[in-house]
């Protein structure tokens, strides 16, 4: 017995060791430039391996998105800090499991500035430290504190130095702890939005963003072109350009002078919104419900008044003194032809042009003007082609009917696009007045009342006779319904993945079918789940941390070990993140399946410690950790060092299969995709267990 006991043992710890390791994707540096006396800058410079990138400091903050890089100076009376960190510009990508957020993140390397201004004549040192989070394809580090000093030149007293100096002092330090869990098989593929190719540079990535926020731009534009304010103005503005039949060339020149003058406003706006609004705003702007609640009521007033509940003008004044100048004629009045043009059409551009220009609320300066530009580019071509080419005037559809049909059917898809805006403070603040199915219910309602109008069922004072229904509104009316059928079983638990981005979380749902399981006798318990899955006693935590799917279980080691040994089941841990990506890949793909949330539900004793998590622990719960000897004073940094310390790993997702004892009973796993070696990782740990109770 003592022989399989040991060759037992010696087959769990073996591939631990070979599993476990400690990584150090990113390497930190620290330099100061003092070229000045008075003032200096203090670089922080990040570089990661090959496959790895860490986040900006601008990301919307958990659970809406991962943990972005934080700065921390120690205060000193021999400086202050002069504005705040700056950064270059970032990556940007939606990313679905953040609810298509942007999520920025730079790869290979990140350089952070910070200004001081010198109060001392003594050289003096500045210390503080940079927590950051980073990841790869397939795993993600928790976020990691490195502390830094540097050496700062003294300020003398009544020099007076004409020429630079350029002191660099080089304080380069290795991120303090960057463990990882083990590489999952090559064949496994990330999921997340956020994946890199190994050759992947910067530059690249930026001007590929860029191009693409330029073609959508450009879309969005060709778009405006069709709606009731902009398109009854071609071949209006084009006959005012070929009126004078002396000079052809002229009126062609003023059409191109129009054009380009749309283009030259449109811009400058893009370019003023984009200096003006700050970095610092990106964060309000997502989460605070003042500008959510505003944007929502925003949407609204577009959508009453595109569905004919009144008109949006702007005032008379500014319209007519605009439309005076355009009068002159010459190249001044093509501008201010242009100039009235942007005045008239701001009621059907202004959510576009709006939606292009929220950019500059994450504090780019390139990409809404880049984006301004597509928009305006593609809203002024018509205008210079039918200039040229004013034949083609007379193949145009007549305005009227149709124009008035797409105004409607945009004011529905603005009244169903706002309520996302509500949703975000609604679920930020837990004001629960707009959970899953009360979202998923309006939709609905929205939509089939669209439906119902494309096919001429419903109709507004301003609409006109439907004699009858066109192929193109029965195709888009099949769609819509189409569309309302797929999101009515989303009132009962479905998960509608497709929508997972614009509607709240499965977890708000009051009434969650998928959430009820039956028990071996097919019957159920009066709480909806399995009486195995109940608990010893209440979780700690459980306001403010929670499990997917509906599983119950703990936030605190010892509490799950307690009750471990009390109801004599294995624990299963789930080490995790509220900024981890790959967490919410596995919950969404691996966990969902009923076979792992049988396992799950029925034979262990389910634990989530968050890693990430900012919540300051009572002083008799602070830990001194055996890894690095620092004090541990929130939930995160508590069970980040137990990771370390115990399993030598600090990637998330990392799972781990405990016994009564805090035995490991097989190899830990972390991200895989694959359900089948999911199950086999817990049937195999249940049956260690088991085998260790008979012994």
């Amino acid at each position: 017995m003592k022989k399989i006991t040991g060759l037992f043992f010696f087959l769990i710890l073996i591939p631990t060791l070979i599993f476990g390791q400690i990584l150090e994707p990113v390497k930190w540096s620290f330099k100061v430039e003092q070229v000045k006396p008075d003032e200096a800058t203090l670089l922080l410079i990040a570089k990661a391996d090959r496959g790895w990138h860490i986040y900006s400091q601008d990301v919307p903050p958990p659970p809406n998105g991962p943990l972005g890089t934080f700065f921390k100076f120690n205060t000193s009376k021999d400086f202050i800090l002069n504005g705040k960190v700056t950064e270059q510009k970032p990556i940007e990508e939606k990313e679905p499991l953040f609810n298509d957020q942007i999520i920025k993140y730079f790869v290979n390397k990140a350089v952070f500035k910070q200004k001081i201004k010198i109060l001392t004549q003594k050289q003096f040192t500045v210390t503080g430290s940079v927590d950051f989070m980073t990841c790869d394809d397939h795993q993600c580090i928790h976020p990691d504190e490195v502390e830094f000093t540097y050496n700062i030149k003294g300020n003398p007293a009544g020099s007076e130095q004409s020429g630079v100096v350029n002191q660099v002092i080089d304080t380069t330090k290795k991120a303090a702890v960057a463990p990882v869990a083990p590489k999952p098989d090559s064949s496994i593929k990330a999921k997340s939005n956020i994946t890199l190719s190994k050759d992947l540079k910067m530059d690249t990535g930026e001007n590929k963003n860029l191009f693409w926020f330029f073609i959508l731009s450009f879309l969005a534009g060709l778009a405006a072109i069709i709606t009731p304010c902009v398109f009854p103005m071609i071949p209006m503005t084009v006959t005012f350009f070929m009126h004078d039949n002396t000079s052809k060339r002229k009126a062609r020149m003023e059409a191109i002078v129009y054009g380009l003058s749309i283009i030259f406003i449109y811009t400058i706006i893009g370019t003023v919104v984009a200096v003006t609004l700050g970095a610092n705003f990106a964060n309000f702007l997502s989460t605070h419900w003042i500008p959510n609640v505003f944007f929502f009521l925003i949407f609204l007033v577009f959508a009453a008044s595109f569905l004919g509940m009144f008109e949006i003008t702007l005032p008379s004044w500014l319209v007519n003194k605009a439309d005076k100048q355009a009068d002159r004629g010459g190249y001044s009045g093509a501008f201010f032809m242009a100039f009235t043009l942007v005045l008239v059409s701001f009621s059907c551009t202004g959510p576009i042009v709006g939606a292009i220009l929220v950019k500059s609320a994450g504090g780019e300066v390139i990409q809404p003007i880049i984006g301004m530009f597509g928009f305006s580019l593609a809203l002024a071509l018509p205008f210079a082609l039918f200039a040229f080419f004013p034949t083609w005037l007379s193949n145009l559809p007549k305005s009227g009917g149709w124009l008035n049909s797409v105004k409607v059917v945009l004011g529905f898809l603005e009244l169903a696009l706002g309520l996302k805006f509500l949703s975000i403070a609604d679920q930020t603040y837990h004001w629960h007045i707009l959970d899953r199915e009360v979202y998923l219910a309006i939709w609905i309602v929205i939509f089939i009342l669209m439906g119902f109008y494309l096919l001429g069922k419903l109709k507004f004072n301003h609409d006109a006779d439907l004699p009858f229904i066109s192929v193109p509104r029965i195709i888009l009316a099949i769609i819509t319904f189409a569309f309302v059928v797929y999101m009515i079983p989303g009132m009962w638990g479905a998960p509608l993945k497709v929508l997972s981005g614009y509607i709240p979380p499965q977890e708000s749902l009051d009434f969650d079918i998928s959430a009820i399981v039956r028990n071996n006798t097919g019957q159920l318990s009066s709480s909806g789940l399995n009486s195995n899955a109940s608990l010893c006693e209440v979780p700690k935590y459980k306001e403010i941390l929670t499990l997917p799917h509906g599983l119950q279980g703990y936030f605190d080691y010892n509490q799950a070990l307690n009750c471990s040994k009390k109801m004599n089941k294995p624990i299963f841990i789930d080490f995790t993140g509220h900024g981890c990506v790959n967490c919410r890949a596995m919950e969404a793909n691996v966990w969902s399946d009923p076979a792992v949330l049988k396992r799950l539900r029925e034979n262990f004793i389910v634990t989530a410690l968050y890693v990430d998590d900012k919540t300051e622990l009572p002083e008799n719960e602070w830990i001194t950790s055996k890894y690095d000897g620092k004090v541990k004073k929130s939930i995160g940094k508590k069970y980040s060092d137990l990771q370390i310390s115990r399993f030598n790993i600090n990637a998330q997702p990392f799972y781990v299969l405990l016994d009564t004892t805090g035995n490991l009973l097989t190899t830990p796993v972390a991200y895989d995709l694959n359900v089948d070696h999911f199950i086999k990782f817990l049937d195999t740990g249940l049956e260690n267990f088991r085998k260790g109770q008979k012994k």
